[in-house]
């Protein structure tokens, strides 16, 4: 401890206390980030039943299937098409099952993805938006048709 020019002591760190500080303020700054820094995952949407009473307004129509090598080498599958609201309430989000099958039927991805809302925004009475879906890890059993896609959840806007 030192005193300076006006009297009053003037407390100096070594290299040691400037080590042991920045680790304490960087191990709070990690165990801060895994606790409160990793997004929650959004409850998902439920198909209440005045959703699947809307469910017969909806109109998915251009849907096509194609598959592309990306650039690792690896075979990425989208599906693109468009959705309709042929109804007269506004939607804020509409998400979809894709289910993939095998040669036998049976079920080997059953994925829910949004197809409105998000960064495209909602979708209003009488309008329609394009979606495009990407797939890059499919199961090696997938009979590679087109999968059934499936009204999962809807949420009215307001």
């Amino acid at each position: 401890m030192a005193i300076n020019s006006t009297g009053r002591r003037k407390i100096s760190f070594g290299p040691a206390a400037y080590v042991a500080i920045a680790v304490v303020v960087v191990g709070a700054a990690t165990v801060a980030y895994l606790e409160f820094g990793k997004s929650k995952p959004a409850a998902e949407i439920e198909l209440t039943p005045d959703a699947k009473q809307f469910v017969r307004n909806l109109q998915l129509s251009d849907v096509t299937m194609e598959a592309n090598q990306s650039f690792a080498n690896q075979m990425v599958v989208e599906i693109q098409g468009k959705i309709a609201n042929g109804g007269d309430r506004p939607l804020d989000t509409v998400e979809i099952y894709c289910v993939f099958h095998d040669s036998y039927g049976q079920t080997v991805l059953r994925k829910r993805m949004p197809i409105v809302g998000g960064k495209s925004g909602g979708l209003k009475p009488g309008e329609a938006k394009s979606f495009r879906l990407a797939f890059d890890e499919l199961p090696d059993s997938w009979n590679h048709a087109m999968p059934s896609l499936v009204i999962a959840g809807i949420k009215f806007s307001g």
